[in-house]
């Protein structure tokens, strides 16, 4: 099967559930420069799922170079993997409205396990398209191969122990988030290829 549509469906979702974070930003009252100071959570919670998404977006965009073409099995996870992207709105909204309260904690953890999942099928993408190189280019350069491989492999596993840390403190879960996003911005930056 061509790859062509599954490249503009899940270009259309990214493209979504960035412009969808946006909604989260919202204020309520009489003093606007009063509400637009405190509503800080949510500027940051819109910038870090954004870059996210971006990110994300960009490292998807590295796999369909790599991908020939794909099939059924491929298309499923891909189908699961962007239902993952389309629900980072909602816990970005839980995360702004709730991390500075008493409900922190469970806000922290729905964007934990959200990212979680993401990078967790996004890994499955990727690993069923590179063994074997069943799904891959005949000319995909195979070092390029095996960097993307160990680029995309800690996602899951740092998501998660972002994730744990909220049981524990919430705040620095937050902060965790922001650090990964950082750490994947510089080494897609820097590190990146193609």
């Amino acid at each position: 099967m061509p790859k062509n549509r599954l490249e503009a469906f899940a270009d259309g979702i990214f493209a979504i559930a960035a412009t969808l974070l946006v909604l989260n930003l919202t204020v309520a009252g009489n003093d606007l420069g009063h509400e637009l100071r405190i509503i800080w959570p949510g500027y940051l919670a819109y910038a870090l799922s954004f870059i996210t998404i971006g990110i994300i977006w960009v490292n998807h965009h590295t796999v369909m170079h790599q991908v020939a073409h794909v099939d059924r099995f491929f298309l499923m996870v891909n189908v699961l993997f962007l239902m993952c992207i389309a629900f980072i709105p909602f816990p970005t909204r839980l995360l702004a409205q709730y991390i500075t309260t008493s409900q922190a904690e469970p806000a922290a953890l729905a964007y934990g396990i959200t990212l979680t999942a993401t990078a967790t099928f996004f890994n499955v993408i990727w690993r069923y398209a590179a063994t074997g190189r069943r799904l891959l280019r005949h000319d995909a350069d195979q070092k390029a191969v095996d960097g993307i491989g160990r680029s995309y492999l800690p996602g899951p596993l740092l998501y998660l122990g972002a994730t744990l840390v909220a049981l524990i403190n919430p705040l620095a879960s937050g902060a965790l988030y922001v650090a990964i996003g950082l750490f994947y911005v510089l080494e897609s930056s820097i590190f990146g290829r193609g």
